[in-house]
Parts: C-alpha cells; structure tokens; sequence
C-alpha cells in the first residue's frame, strides 16, 4: 500500500497544516509520496527534513516582518510576498532558520511540487531531483500568488502558484499509485469557493498573461470539484480529508497571533484523525 499526503496551502492558512505535519512528527507519521501546492510546499519541506516546529515559527514570527510580506516589498519587487527572502535568506544554509538539507534529501519519501506556467497555463509537476543544497526555488514558483506577486522564473520559464493549474491534486496522488490519501485543506469542508475575486484579480493578470488569467477564473470550480472528488474517496475509505472548522479570522495575508495560534491548534488537534485512518 502507498500513502500519500497533500497540502494545499493557502497563504498565512497554512498555518493549520503546520500543525497537522507536526502532530504526525511527533506520533511518527510518515508518507510515501508528498504533494505541496503553494504554502504547502514549503510545510512538506520542513516535514520531510523533520524540523518539527519550523513552520510555525515562519507563520508567527517572521510573517510579521516587513521583509516577509508588505506594501514595501510589493512597490520596490513586485510580489508582495518576497520569496528569496523565505526561501533563500532565511531557508539556506547561512539563514536564520535553514533547511536541514542532510535531513531532506535522506528521506526516502517521494514530494512533488506543483506549479502554473505563466505564459503557457501548463502544469508543471517539480519533485525532490529538483531541489539542491541552497536552491528551492521550486518552492518560490509554487508560491508565487499572482498579481499579489510577480511569477518567478526558472530556466527561463515563469512560473506561478500551483493552485492556478492543481489546486487539490488528488487525482495527481492518484496517478502516482497511491491508494491511501490524506488531503489537508486549509478552508472548512462544506466551503464552496466562490469565483469572484478570481474573476476580479484575472481582469488584472489578462494583459501580460491571458492564459493564466483563464486559469485563475477556472480555480474554484477545479478546488471545488476535487475537494467533491476526495470526499467521495473518504466514503470508499480511501481517502481522509483535513480541515478546519473555521479559519479563526486568518486568510491569504490576513493574520493576528492570536488568530494563528488558534489555527494552528486546530491543525494539530485534527491531525490525530490520520493516527486511526492509517492504521485501517
């Protein structure tokens, strides 16, 4: 049998799945395949390298740091978010907080990144093999939210958000032969996304890249009918889904301590649902 877990992000959200990754370090939960779209994929990083707590510690203290995200950053860069100062000044091995490459890269379990091709619309499915010593900048293009942030570029190919192409990759979990799921979602099960700020932002994105805009105004529908899909895959017994009661007052760039303290709470306490599914 082969256990997959993904993480969908959402922003400061990813709080909640912060909590779920460290709740499964300290009951030594692992997985076979791990699939981290935007925000996800950096708690996948930290999950795989065993560094209990380190998320945490990005979404509470260092969110709160201008150099994280602020107007500043998006004036004077572009992206509101500066994902060289995440992933390269804080996540490398000279940083205030590094990355236990060694840690990483032993561990046996497989993890794919998802990412959006700007120009294109493509999906683009990175892994481990594209992640080096010092270098995830595979993580900064799955993370790179557009119009909130510029796309990033790698090997001459701009990249956005995963979640513009994959928002839940269930099916992705799928297709790599996985037959027990756990979906970490970051919103509350019964939520249907709405469209309309996509549709508002995608007015924006239209006129440098116009096939991204489609896929920003198509996300909700592909977020909704996969989180249908994987609830569906739950009744089977195939698949366990993850997600908070409410999202205590944080959102993509919304946060409060308290807020985040409570998320990520939440995330830990739900994570001991995977203990029970897992043993089935």
């Amino acid at each position: 049998m082969k256990t997959a877990v993904i993480d969908v992000g959402g922003g400061l959200r990813g709080i909640y799945g912060a909590g779920v990754f460290d709740l499964c370090m300290d009951r030594g939960i692992s997985f076979d395949c791990c699939i981290g779209v935007s925000a996800g994929s950096a708690n996948i990083a930290s999950f795989l390298s065993r560094q209990r707590g380190r998320n945490f510690t990005f979404y509470y203290e260092y969110s709160f740091k201008k150099e994280y995200m602020s107007l500043g950053n998006y004036i004077s860069k572009g992206s509101y978010f500066d994902l060289d100062y995440v992933y390269t000044t804080l996540s490398g091995s000279d940083g205030q907080k590094p990355i236990d490459y060694e840690a990483f890269s032993e561990n046996p379990a497989e993890f794919i990144i998802v990412a959006s091709e700007a120009v294109s619309g493509k999906g683009k499915y990175f892994t481990k093999a594209d992640i080096s010593r010092d270098n995830f900048d595979v993580l900064k293009a799955s993370s790179a939210i557009p119009v909130v942030c510029r796309p990033y570029e790698i090997n001459g190919v701009k990249y956005f958000d995963g979640g513009l192409f994959d928002p839940v990759p269930i099916k992705k979990a799928e297709s790599e032969g996985c037959d027990k799921i756990v979906l970490i979602l970051t919103r509350p099960i019964d939520h249907d996304r709405s469209p309309s700020k996509d549709i508002k932002l995608a007015q924006v994105l239209h006129k440098h890249y116009p096939v991204a805009a489609h896929n920003l105004r198509l996300r909700a529908k592909r977020y909704n009918d996969a989180v249908h899909y994987a609830l569906e895959l739950q009744k089977e017994g195939k698949a366990l889904v993850i997600a908070p009661d409410d999202i205590s007052g944080v959102d993509t760039m919304k946060k409060s301590r308290e807020a985040l303290l409570r998320l990520y709470g939440k995330g830990y306490g739900d994570g001991c649902k995977i203990i029970s599914f897992m043993e089935q």
